[in-house]
């Protein structure tokens, strides 16, 4: 999965908003796996588009208020290293094949 329920959380958290308990309580029911692997900010490939509407600055909060988000919630991360595509792939795989 691309997004998990405590993303709900996250960004409510980012915008200033308070967290519905029902909220939070479906962050903490609805799980996926214990591990997620996270893509951190990273400057050097940073960019905006159509897509991608974030300046910067919100870009880097929002990898740390998820980041924080989904510890809270007991997930254990697992950052991507900043390296090329086939080697992010091959540490995934690496990371899979280990458990």
């Amino acid at each position: 999965m691309d997004r998990g329920v405590p993303d709900v959380v996250g960004y409510l958290t980012l915008c200033g908003l308070p967290v519905p308990t029902y909220v939070a309580a479906a962050a903490e029911a609805y799980r996926y796996n214990r591990k997620v692997f996270i893509a951190p900010y990273w400057e050097a490939i940073f960019e905006q588009d159509a897509e991608r509407k974030q300046d910067q600055e919100e870009a880097e909060a929002t990898g740390q208020v998820m980041s924080d988000t989904y510890v809270r919630f007991g997930y254990q991360l697992v950052e991507l290293p900043r390296v090329s595509v086939e080697e992010r792939v091959a540490f995934v795989l690496d990371h899979l094949n280990t458990e």
